[in-house]
């Protein structure tokens, strides 16, 4: 029935946004090498210091360059140029699933996080959506590596590499870039500005980063009440004057303004120690959803002739705010033959949000609830800590190993109430009292979270070619939740806060992981090798109050709904990194199997709808992954990337998402998760492409010219299409762009989106919700008045030019 609380902007998500102006001029004079072979990218991501090509795993990482040329700028736009990664675009409203290799089995929805992948910023574990403005370099871990790093993950990691202060100069780099999207009367800006001083040279500098974004919107909610409580979310459509009395347009509505600012001090103590300071703020506030409605209403409800692609028709409007605070300070001190790492962060939030729920009561609840438009208003807050340490062996021996421990302290509050302008009086004369007037339900609480853990690897070098990597990591975790709910318009007595009944619901866990890695060095420039690696998620309560027996709450949870177990997967794969024709080709290719135990699905309680979280039982992904790049045509530098990733359940899931009917009816069986069932969230297949072609221009500038295409197979909403899913048709993007630069300044203009394309990104809801189920039996009530279910759609095309200049001082 009643969404619960989360943040707006998805936790496990990171935005970027990296303009190619907003880099420094050291990739400028890289550029300027000329494309005689392919840039050496460095990666910590072993824990130690080598190129992509040297690391005997699956890692994938995105400098600067790569960055600029494809105008790489949100999480989404990283993800579609990294084999086995998938981001759908979901607006700055909500944040998406982080998916690797089609592990997932929620539906695309709103808010339907995967949480299978560990995000780092540097080597503090965050789960904070920032937008970051003053970065190095992405690097992505495809498989679990929690025998590598403090947190945990079923499927990978994200590393976000922050620039460091530098410590022998004085700059100031300021950045500006305007575009106009189409669908929208405005135009878009960001600006920005990094300051970088040495305070004593050599050992002590500061950096400041200043940055505000802002994007005009695309979507139009066009229905949006005047006056909630009084005017009619379905006047007589056909008399405009009365259309125009109750309702209005909001035009270009889900905009966004981000702000963010950083400061970063570095310390060289000594030639053995070095500390590193991070401080980020950031303000982000989005004016409603990326979602229309075009061809998703009912054919009986009288918008479906008047919406139109890029339209939306929510009663109320849908803004979020959400403030996000990092500290975090990393520690490296030198012991000699042993590498001393701290990693201390500390991150906090606070957001708000608004959605419509009207729908939600009026069709899953009573239909009387249609009579007074009803919204959510959620607010939570939280704050994280965690701490690492870890020793990494620096010795010339055959054997190197790394130790460390680990350990997080998170709580999350949450208060999300309902309200129904105008029913207080209606139904009551107004002489009525409760938490809040007018309101409808409250769920309110707070989950609690602590994990522990030690990890290691331990790698021997047989011989000069071959090299074997074991890895462990031990772990426990405990989890607990409590939460209240209540329906205060629902019932006869008064409810005053007091009157609130909190559920508790405690969880634990401890096991341990085991990683195997082979790698052979066949020669100086092909390295093969074999890795079986396990992860886990951790489990907890679903924050639902128990039912009783008989059953008498509205929103309840059944003894299998309270809480959740975790789940464990086993990752296997081989892997090839070549390098050819002295660095000007790579080619790498990795085929893979993960078996996924005890899935985490997305689920609801029988009783209200609750979104929960189950045990759904075993999946698989299997696939390959191939990347190339080459430098071999003189100026020109063209890469491409494909990935093949099969998920589907290797085991039925009876009644996984609901109990419609008897066993084995065709209508249980449509709600049912079936051996071989297809994995929701994912594309199948994804490819990217790009060209970049460089030459001297106009007296010994430096001319850029880049195209990049991304594509990708269609996506199921819901593992198998069951419960009315639908299939998301693939589609490509094309990006274009031209820079001209010289030592201190660069100027760019690009199109993104090249051919306008317009795209379904995941959904909201599903069919049954405008009256289109498989079965008329499970089509919502009152189907013909519901504006629920929609899709999100890409950015429309953006036209824009950057402007870049370095001052050194």
């Amino acid at each position: 029935m009643y969404a619960t609380s989360a943040p707006i902007f998805k936790s496990s998500v990171i935005s970027l946004a990296i303009a190619a102006s907003f880099l420094s001029s050291n990739a400028i004079s890289q550029e300027k090498k000329g494309l005689n072979e392919i840039e050496k990218i460095e990666v910590t991501a072993s824990r130690r210091s080598g190129t992509v090509q040297e690391v005997p795993m699956n890692i994938s990482a995105l400098d600067g360059d790569i960055m600029k040329q494809q105008n790489i700028y949100t999480p989404e736009d990283v993800a579609r140029w990294v084999p086995g990664l998938t981001i759908a675009d979901q607006g700055g409203r909500e944040g998406a699933s982080i998916i690797v290799r089609g592990l997932n089995t929620n539906s695309s929805d709103r808010s339907a996080d995967g949480g299978t992948v560990a995000t780092y910023l540097g080597d503090i574990a965050f789960d904070s959506d920032l937008r970051l403005t003053d970065i190095q370099r992405v690097e992505v871990l495809i498989g679990p590596q929690g025998t590598l790093y403090g947190t945990g993950s079923l499927g990978g990691a994200i590393r976000y590499i922050l620039n460091e202060p530098a410590l022998d100069e004085t700059t100031v780099n300021l950045a500006f870039d305007t575009f106009a999207l189409a669908e929208s009367d405005d135009l878009g800006t960001e600006a920005g500005v990094v300051f970088n001083l040495p305070l004593i040279e050599d050992q002590l500098a500061i950096r400041f980063n200043l940055n505000h974004f802002s994007s005009p919107g695309f979507i139009d909610y066009t229905q949006v009440l005047k006056e909630p409580g009084v005017s009619s979310a379905d006047p007589d459509w056909q008399n405009e004057s009365d259309v125009n009395a109750n309702l209005k347009t909001v035009k270009d509505a889900n905009t966004e303004e981000t702000f963010t600012a950083r400061t970063a001090i570095k310390w060289v103590a000594s030639d053995n120690v070095e500390a590193m300071l991070n401080y980020i703020y950031q303000n982000k506030k989005v004016g409603g959803n990326s979602i229309d409605q075009f061809n998703t209403l009912s054919a009986d409800n009288p918008l479906s002739s008047i919406i139109q692609p890029y339209q939306n028709s929510m009663r109320y409007e849908e803004p979020g705010e959400q403030t996000d605070e990092l500290l975090s300070l990393e520690l490296t001190v030198d012991l000699g033959s042993v590498n001393l790492v701290s990693a201390t962060g500390y991150s906090k939030f606070e957001q708000t949000g608004q959605r419509d729920q009207t729908d939600l009561l009026m069709q899953d609840i009573w239909s009387g609830y249609g009579e007074f438009p009803a919204y959510t208003r959620d607010y939570g807050e939280g704050d994280s800590l965690s701490q690492e340490f870890r020793l990494v062996s620096d010795t010339d021996s055959d054997f190197s190993w790394i130790a460390g421990v680990f350990y997080s302290d998170s709580q999350y509050d949450f208060d999300d109430r309902e309200y129904m302008p105008g029913a207080t009086l209606a139904w009551y004369n107004d002489d009525y009292e409760s938490l809040d007037y007018d309101l409808e339900y409250i769920a309110t609480g707070y989950n609690k979270s602590k994990e522990s853990a030690v990890f290691g690897e331990f790698t021997y070098s047989a011989t000069d070619k071959l090299e074997v990597t074991v890895g462990t990591r031990l772990y426990k975790y405990e989890v607990n939740t409590v939460s209240a709910a209540a329906a205060p318009l629902d019932v006869d007595t008064i409810i005053t806060k007091d009157d609130l009944q909190y559920e508790t619901v405690n969880a634990d866990d401890s096991g341990s992981l085991f990683k195997l890695n082979l790698s052979y060095q066949l020669d100086d420039n092909i390295l093969g090798y074999f890795t079986v690696s396990e992860g886990f998620r951790l489990g907890g309560g679903n924050g639902i109050i128990a039912c009783t027996t008989p059953v008498t709450a509205q929103v309840c949870a059944l003894p299998n709904e309270v809480e959740f177990e975790s789940d464990t997967t086993q990752n296997t794969e081989i892997g090839l990194k070549s390098t050819w024709f002295n660095n000007k080709l790579h080619f790498n290719a990795a085929i893979f199997n993960v078996d996924w135990n005890d899935a985490q699905i997305s689920a609801a309680t029988v009783y209200g709808a609750e979104p929960i979280t189950l045990n759904a039982g075993q999946a698989k992904s299997q696939g390959i992954e191939l990347s190339t790049r080459t430098t071999l045509i003189k100026n020109w530098a063209i890469f491409a990337s494909f990935s093949y990733a099969k998920a589907e359940l290797t085991e039925d899931a009876p009644f996984l998402f609901k109990v419609a009917s008897e066993t084995g009816t065709e209508l249980q069986n449509f709600y049912d998760g079936e051996k071989g069932d297809r994995l929701p969230g994912a594309p199948e297949k994804q490819a990217t492409f790009g060209v970049n072609y460089q030459n001297e221009v106009f007296d010994n500038k430096l001319l850029s010219v880049n195209y990049g295409l991304t594509a990708q197979s269609d996506v199921y909403t819901k593992v198998g299409l069951k419960a009315d899913g639908e299939s998301l048709p693939g589609y490509a993007v094309s990006n274009l762009s031209a820079t001209i630069s010289d030592d201190n300044w660069s100027v760019t203009a690009y199109v993104n989106n090249l051919f306008d394309k317009y795209a379904y990104s995941a959904n909201r809801r599903d069919p049954s919700w405008s009256g289109n189920s498989v079965f008329d039996s499970e089509n919502k009530d009152l189907s013909e008045l519901s504006r629920t279910y929609g899709h999100y759609v890409i950015q429309p095309r953006s036209v824009g030019v950057k402007f870049n200049y370095l001052f050194e001082l």
